[in-house]
């Protein structure tokens, strides 16, 4: 699958049924160098999951953005992508006013 492909189909992951959606993965460093060179893309945060995985989400400065999602073994897998990213403005609360 070309690069351009699997960015195209990167963008349908989170569209498609979960029954029938097909995973886009790549190792990481290919995943990063193309979101970038091709949307100008950027790491802007990322957590880890309860399954020592790493969740990420790369954006631009026009709005477009990608939500990866990496193994312990390297493969980062699209989770979803679309448009119109923006940051939430305002102070983060001190604490939760929930436990979990």
């Amino acid at each position: 699958m070309t690069a351009p492909t699997w960015l195209l189909a990167a963008g349908f992951v989170c569209a498609a049924s979960a029954a029938h959606a097909q995973s886009v993965c790549h190792q990481y460093a290919q995943f990063v160098t193309e979101l970038g060179r091709k949307y100008l893309e950027a790491p802007i945060a990322y957590g880890l999951t309860s399954t020592n995985q790493v969740i990420e989400v790369l954006a631009s400065g026009s709005g477009s953005w990608t939500m990866i999602i990496t193994s312990t073994d390297g493969t980062t897998c699209a989770v979803a992508a679309g448009e119109s990213w923006s940051k939430v403005a305002g102070e983060r609360p001190s604490a939760p006013d929930y436990i979990f």
